[in-house]
């Protein structure tokens, strides 16, 4: 059944500021409007009511009866549907988690185990952005962020998930047919799977053949790739050789889809994150729970887990 009669609801806010301020121009003020519209708000009202609810002088302005038995009546149905709102929201904040990453980092290591956080919270509705650079963050409304960080936003706080472990993967055909390989250096006559961005902050092969000692010439061939879960794909389409990273690869090189052609890892400072805003942890309910059992889920022989 409809409401009715209602008055434009605007008017009504603009009435019970008013009357609380007995001043327009306070009104005004609070609102964020003119002193005229705060008026001709106040008098439209008037007129869909029929009745005046100020008396008017010179500087000042006073409520007559009705209009103060009318601005009670306001004033708590106005609190009412505040109350009541800021419930509503704090219930979504509570049992909503929204969280940004990168789609490599969704795809194959998140979204892999997320069922179990589901299962074991199924009142948290989680909803997963994918966003690719790490300085995008500032644009994208999130709870929480897992990331690659060579340096970690200083407005963030970051609790490291693992320590970065990047090796050379390959499919175990691609393996048999031009392996085996006596060493890194020996890497430079396959097709190297390269991840092609200018903004990436990821390791590039140059970098890894030169943090494990080898003098990288040009390879012999390279197939460029600007997604690292398409390139992984093409690793496993023996197309070539890629830079595979510890947790992101280890489901399919437990599963034999990958093979690591020779044994050369390289480990860094870099670090996978989970990333809060502000100066310490988040206290939400559904972010603690998120990150305790983030936290769980990792293998504790991984590395040392704390805060950066």
């Amino acid at each position: 059944m409809k409401i009715s009669p209602l008055p434009p609801l605007n008017s009504l806010v603009a009435f019970e500021s008013a009357a609380r301020h007995l001043s327009f121009t306070l009104a005004a003020e609070e609102l964020h409007v003119t002193q005229g519209a705060i008026s001709r708000q106040i008098r439209g009202l008037e007129d869909y009511l029929g009745k005046p609810l100020f008396e008017r002088a010179n500087r000042s302005v006073k409520l007559t009866a009705m209009g103060h038995r009318y601005a009670q009546t306001i004033h708590q149905a106005l609190n009412d549907i505040s109350s009541t709102t800021d419930e509503v929201r704090s219930w979504q904040g509570t049992h909503q988690l929204t969280v940004a990453t990168t789609s490599a980092m969704a795809s194959l290591w998140l979204l892999p185990k997320i069922s179990e956080f589901q299962r074991e919270h199924d009142d948290i509705e989680l909803r997963i952005v994918a966003t690719e650079q790490l300085r995008d963050l500032a644009r994208v409304e999130c709870d929480v962020a897992l990331f690659y960080c060579r340096t970690p936003p200083p407005s963030m706080q970051a609790t490291t998930l693992f320590h970065e472990e990047a090796f050379p993967v390959c499919s175990p055909s691609y393996l048999e047919k031009y392996g085996p390989f006596s060493g890194p250096d020996a890497l430079l006559d396959c097709t190297l799977l390269s991840l092609e961005d200018a903004d990436q902050d990821w390791m590039s092969w140059k970098q890894w053949f030169t943090e494990v000692g080898v003098i990288a010439r040009p390879p012999r061939r390279r197939l460029n790739i600007n997604s690292y879960s398409m390139l992984v794909q093409a690793a496993m389409m023996d197309q070539g050789v890629a830079l595979g990273w510890s947790q992101l690869v280890d489901d399919y090189l437990e599963r034999g889809l990958l093979v690591r052609p020779v044994e050369t890892v390289l480990r860094t400072e870099a670090r996978f994150c989970l990333l809060e805003r502000g100066e310490a942890p988040s206290s939400r309910r559904a972010v603690r729970a998120f990150r305790e059992w983030l936290l769980d889920t990792i293998p504790k022989e991984v590395g040392d887990l704390g805060l950066i």
